[in-house]
């Protein structure tokens, strides 16, 4: 057998992560071996993202890299997938004429005809309404922490994303399919799962979010429930109970405002104002005294003036998140806000990002340092090569990074109780107390 070899290279958020462990996967059972090194390749797969023009930009400056490459191997083939190849299309290939297939996050299963060399299509664009019965093999190279789709798509249509379009509208997996893979995870000695969605609280199938987490949380084996991402306007009051009661499920959730000026946000079409939001954070904080709440913002969306982006600011500061996303609007073809008159120049939006930053960075750093002398609960990760020698890395329930010393001896999956001795803005450093 002739031994074949693929290069995998991933642009984007968690839902891509995944789903270039899946197509990995199906390469790995097709009989391919990894290779880091895409001139070793025969197959070269680029995983891709078009969710802000930056990562659109590195993606395609990445492939004119890979000309080079193609001319010395005429035979090795370029695949481009992911939501660049669902938006831009045939116009990809008229671009870069050495991509040999392109297809969607819909039809990640198209790998398998092209590995085993039967792909009659170049393009494969379609929507795949059988794409929520699909079990795909997946290659997590974790072994602690798992990714886990509940849904597809987005029926939401914020102005300023393409997910919709790339993505397609919701489609919830059936519950009994989600907790076969979870039990098959703890079999596998897997401890963390994170439910992923573009937005989890619209999950309906046999039963809502809220039930989907209270049988998750009956798994043995599974130690540690998160989910990703929450849309505030669906955020429920069963939601809000399920973290408070369900022991499993982390204290962290992390909720996109996007803006602090409910007037941006209806130019969004967000469907909330900030006091909605405000309001719903004071009740996940009345319930869940420690929950830590994440969130984005994007910096200089079109027709944002001076009182709106001091709006965010404030709203930044009396929330007081744990962490913040924070990026400069990015247009992108397709969605409504790119037709919005009064765009911003670049000057300005690095500036009110820049204010964005400096102002979360100090909220970080005043929340960490509250947490020395607590002892918090952590999860060990995997050695990390990175890693000082005897240091291990792990995070607590609220997804804080906690950096252990002296503690090469715990084995990775260890659940350990650890005091907070030090505090960094995007670490805690911690000794060991006692592990289970």
């Amino acid at each position: 057998m002739i031994k074949r070899t693929y290069y995998l290279e991933t642009f984007g958020c968690q839902m891509n992560v995944h789903d270039s462990e899946k197509m990995a996967g199906i390469l790995e059972h097709e009989g391919y071996t990894r290779t880091l090194e895409p001139k070793l390749a025969d197959l070269i797969l680029f995983n891709t993202c078009s969710i802000r023009e930056k990562a659109e930009q590195k993606f395609y400056s990445r492939l004119g890299r890979i000309k080079t490459i193609k001319a010395r191997n005429p035979l090795a083939k370029i695949v481009v997938a992911g939501c660049i190849a669902q938006q831009d299309g045939k116009k990809l290939t008229a671009r870069a004429p050495y991509v040999d297939f392109v297809f969607g996050p819909d039809n990640l299963k198209y790998i398998r005809d092209i590995a085993a060399e039967v792909a009659k299509e170049q393009f494969v664009l379609s929507e795949n309404p059988a794409l929520t019965d699909e079990a795909l093999p997946s290659l997590r190279e974790d072994g602690i922490r798992a990714w886990v789709n509940i849904m597809y798509g987005c029926n939401n249509f914020c102005s300023y994303c393409v997910v919709p379009y790339t993505r397609g509208r919701e489609r919830s997996r059936p519950s009994r399919d989600i907790l076969m893979e979870l039990r098959d995870l703890a079999g596998k000695g897997y401890k963390e799962v994170t439910l992923l969605g573009q937005n989890v609280n619209s999950y309906r199938s046999d039963c809502d979010f809220p039930e989907l987490l209270r049988h998750a949380n009956d798994i043995k084996g599974i130690e540690r429930i998160r989910f990703v991402t929450s849309h505030p306007k669906d955020l429920s009051s069963g939601l809000i109970h399920a973290i408070k009661c369900l022991d499993k499920v982390c204290e962290h959730i992390h909720l996109p405002l996007q803006s602090g000026s409910t007037r941006i946000l209806q130019l969004m079409n967000r469907r909330y104002t900030f006091n909605e939001y405000r309001e719903k954070v004071e009740i996940l904080r009345e319930n869940i005294p420690d929950i830590a709440i994440t969130s984005d913002i994007i910096a200089g969306f079109p027709q944002e003036n001076d009182l709106d982006h001091e709006a965010t600011l404030q709203a930044i500061s009396s929330i007081g998140f744990d962490g913040l996303f924070a990026f400069k609007y990015s247009s992108r073809p397709g969605t409504k806000a790119e037709a919005i008159s009064g765009h911003l120049d670049e000057s300005e939006k690095s500036k009110r990002l820049n204010d964005i930053i400096t102002l979360q960075n100090n909220i970080t750093d005043k929340k960490n340092k509250q947490l020395e002398g607590t002892v918090q609960t952590i999860l060990i990760d995997r050695p990390d090569a990175k890693m000082k020698p005897g240091q291990l890395t792990g995070r607590t329930t609220t997804n804080k990074i906690v950096l252990v010393n002296n503690a090469a001896s715990i084995p990775p999956g260890t659940i350990l109780s650890v005091r907070i001795v030090r505090a960094h803005r995007h670490s805690l450093i911690g000794e060991r107390i006692s592990s289970r």
